[in-house]
């Protein structure tokens, strides 16, 4: 919405920045990777195939669940951005300040992460970090203690928030408002999948994974992720109708997927999960490389989602029919 978000938004943090040295900068560009959609759905996906009962009463429910929040988490940021359409700070356009003494080998690496485009606020990022890393600590809820589990996702979530300011790719006011928003993304996210510390009157108990439901907050990203695509072919924002896109398809195909699952699936061979990351990754390798094709974007990456979340129940099937055949 044109002028609720100001263009120029900055309140001295780049001056801030600037007086930093130079390996500070070059260490906070390797820290931001902590929040790329790519390492974080990784993540998310190992933990969710991995994952046994020493980290979750139900790890396959808690790990589902969280790759359904920050799904929503990036379909907010798609609505936000298409909604404000807000420039990033001039430090995220080129040419990049590379360091000299930084090796070649480096050079291309540091430059891919200072520079950036598409629109600055809600930041991704920020948002996307603070809802992963915070949805991890709520619901593998086994793992140390519930204050040292929230500790550790904050002081994650605020490294990577700072890191967008360091690197110049996002006002100080984007990553706030960010973190702020994955924060109440989590809450609403575990509300929407009935986890009962969540809900009013809920009843306590002791594994609240037990009774989690990933599908609404699925499909409530998909919801958003169209609004979002809407305002941006409203506005004529191409590269936000991608991103609206791969959310929508992340929605469906997160729900379709978890209708093969029953919850109660042990951990996956890793021998099954090779194979099947070679293919999902080939997946979404194609639904970025073909983005101009819209149609073929939506469908990889509905079909590398649907393989993801439905594979505990693929590899509970094959375990099945081998003991049967035995």
């Amino acid at each position: 919405m044109t002028g609720l978000v100001p263009a120029e938004r900055g309140v001295g943090e780049t001056a801030a920045v600037d007086a930093l040295p130079e390996f500070v900068v070059v260490a906070f560009a390797a820290v931001t990777h902590l929040a790329d959609p790519w390492f974080l759905f990784a993540l998310l996906a190992l933990g969710y195939w991995f994952a046994g009962e020493g980290a979750a009463g139900s790890p396959r429910r808690a790990g589902a669940t969280a790759i359904a929040v920050v799904t929503c988490a990036y379909a907010v940021v798609a609505v936000g951005k298409a909604w404000f359409a807000v420039p990033r700070p001039p430090g995220a356009m080129p040419p990049a300040d590379v360091p000299t003494w930084l090796p070649n080998a480096l050079a291309g690496w540091f430059r891919a992460q200072v520079l950036s485009d598409g629109f600055g606020f809600p930041s991704g990022h920020a948002t996307g970090g603070a809802a992963a890393y915070g949805a991890l600590a709520l619901l593998y809820d086994r793992v140390w203690t519930r204050r040292r589990r929230l500790l550790g996702a904050a002081v994650v979530a605020a490294a990577v928030a700072a890191s967008r300011v360091v690197i110049k790719v996002h006002y100080l006011a984007d990553v706030i408002v960010g973190v702020a928003v994955g924060a109440g993304v989590v809450a609403g996210g575990l509300r929407l999948a009935g986890d009962p510390r969540f809900r009013s009157g809920g009843a306590a108990s002791r594994d609240p994974t037990a009774v989690l439901d990933p599908t609404p907050a699925f499909l409530s990203a998909a919801v958003l992720s169209v609004v979002a695509a809407g305002l941006a072919v409203t506005a004529g924002h191409t590269g936000e109708v991608v991103e609206a896109g791969i959310g929508i398809a992340t929605g469906v195909g997160g729900a379709v997927g978890w209708r093969f699952v029953d919850g109660d699936e042990p951990a996956v061979p890793v021998r099954i999960v090779v194979p099947a990351l070679a293919v999902t990754g080939a997946l979404w390798v194609g639904a970025y490389a073909l983005a101009d094709s819209l149609l073929v974007t939506l469908v990889a990456t509905t079909a590398a989602v649907v393989a993801v979340v439905a594979l505990p129940a693929v590899a509970d099937g094959g375990r099945d029919a081998a003991l049967l055949g035995r």
